[in-house]
């Protein structure tokens, strides 16, 4: 039985680069890839990051129930919806997956598919340097958004709280000060489940 590995952490903790080592160090590893109606940012591409969809796209594959999970955020910029869908993309019965997550997509798929097929890849960073690092990746779009950025800053302190990851069960946590470091540890830990 398969089981999908899934990065999460406060905004601008690495998570982006983490999974891309990973998929680099386990080619064997499917991808799945969340959606989501926010607009594509700069430097991303339709199905790789995301399936970037409509509203209407998502309230469709919600009739249809092929939404495991969502999440709604009332951003500086309107309304945007970051979903997983069953569309097809996860067989468990076939092979391991990756897939960047938050708690709450975490919580639902656990529940979704067991306990046992979900593993939780948590990575801290002291909240100084990752505010650095959200600045620094904002300053280099087109147009930044800095008050969504101070938005997503802030909820992430509530949204990973100490409290919401004990009840989620998130014991193993990933420093990510030191970027080797930190993924050497995360590759050992996986070895280990594997």
């Amino acid at each position: 039985m398969g089981k999908i590995y899934c990065v999460m952490g406060k905004s601008s903790s690495g998570k982006d680069t983490v999974y891309k080592k990973l998929k680099e160090q386990y080619k064997e590893f499917r991808l799945i890839v969340p959606y989501t109606t926010r607009p594509i940012r700069e430097g991303e591409k339709d199905g790789v990051e995301y399936y970037f969809v409509s509203e209407d796209r998502f309230c469709e594959m919600k009739e249809s129930k092929k939404v495991i999970e969502a999440r709604s955020y009332n951003t500086k910029c309107g309304i945007w919806t970051y979903f997983t869908a069953d569309d097809g993309q996860i067989d468990l019965s076939a092979a391991d997956y990756l897939l960047i997550g938050t708690l709450v997509s975490y919580q639902a798929l656990r529940e979704y598919f067991g306990e046992e097929a979900i593993v939780p890849v948590y990575l801290e960073v002291e909240d100084g340097l990752r505010l650095a690092r959200a600045l620094e990746r904002e300053r280099r779009q087109e147009k930044p958004k800095y008050a969504e950025m101070c938005r997503r800053f802030l909820a992430d302190e509530e949204d990973f709280s100490e409290e919401n990851l004990i009840k989620s069960g998130i014991t193993e946590r990933f420093g990510n000060e030191d970027f080797t470091e930190c993924l050497n540890k995360i590759q050992r830990y996986i070895e280990e489940i594997r």
